[in-house]
């Protein structure tokens, strides 16, 4: 939960932002993705919830933090907890919101208590689908069913006004 102004607490929102990095003479920022309409959403099928962690965008989410991350995914298959990042991207149309496109990446974290634990992430795997994501692209298809139904009664519960608009895919592929 974040605190408006006036001090009271708001639930996360996802992000519809206009800032385009390519206005003006082409000159500065040409070539840059534009990152305003992503938002992280973190499944934690252990705890039984999802949530939006804005600092997932910068490798600096709840579960990531005092994590050591290696690409070998084999080693972290016992004894580990599993998330995953959903990166999702809110576009508006003539109707209104919707989801253009949503792509989920898996992460693991060691039960260990330690300072640092050791992790896995595939930093390739998270920016290729989340370039998909904004692409219009929908990648749900490693989740396990569990975590699949997370991620569809958070956005039915909290987000349904941008289901409305969204395609059938999405829909299909979460069971909606």
């Amino acid at each position: 939960m974040s605190e408006d102004i006036s001090g009271n607490k708001s639930k996360e929102q996802f992000t519809i932002l206009s800032g385009d990095s390519t206005d003006g003479d082409g000159s500065f920022g040409v070539g840059t993705i534009n990152l305003d309409n992503v938002t992280p959403v973190i499944i934690d099928p252990q705890q039984g919830e999802a949530y939006i962690d804005m600092q997932a965008m910068h490798g600096r989410s709840k579960i990531e933090k005092r994590v050591r991350f290696s690409p070998d995914r084999e080693a972290m298959l016992e004894n580990s907890n599993l998330y995953w990042i959903v990166w999702v991207v809110v576009d508006r149309d003539l109707k209104g919101p919707k989801i253009s496109g949503i792509a989920a990446c898996e992460l693991r974290v060691s039960k260990e208590e330690r300072r640092i634990r050791p992790g896995y992430k595939s930093m390739p795997e998270h920016v290729n689908n989340m370039d998909k994501a904004l692409k219009g692209h929908i990648i749900l298809d490693k989740m396990d069913a569990k975590s699949k139904d997370l991620l569809k009664d958070f956005l039915v519960k909290n987000h349904s006004s941008l289901l409305e608009n969204t395609r059938e895919e999405l829909k299909n592929a979460l069971s909606i």
